[in-house]
């Protein structure tokens, strides 16, 4: 019982000084702006991925959809509008991306 006394109180002396080691070194000031534009980069990634993932969900709700059509030709218009909203929703996905991406970048 006596090791995991010291071995608690270990762990806790060493997260008392880990702030204390990350801690900002001296240098540039707070508010001084980096060479490298981190926030473009990252929208450009995360633009990609967005992208690339409406791009997978449209594909799959269209090959859904066609499937369906082909069981089914009974119920045409039910399956077009389900998968004209998905095809939508889908869509305002990649929008909303493109929107904060363009907030964010300037």
């Amino acid at each position: 019982m006596k090791k995991y006394v010291w071995l608690l109180l270990a762990v806790l002396a060493v997260s008392l000084f880990v702030p204390a080691a990350f801690a900002a070194q001296g240098g540039e000031p707070a508010g001084s702006a980096s060479p490298v534009n981190w926030v473009a980069i990252t929208a450009g990634f995360s633009m990609a991925i967005a992208s690339a993932g409406c791009g997978i969900a449209q594909a799959k709700a269209t090959a859904a959809s066609a499937e369906g059509l082909a069981r089914n030709p009974g119920a045409t218009a039910a399956i077009r509008f389900a998968l004209i909203l998905a095809l939508v929703l889908i869509e305002s996905m990649a929008l909303y991306t493109f929107a904060i991406i363009f907030l964010k970048v300037k």
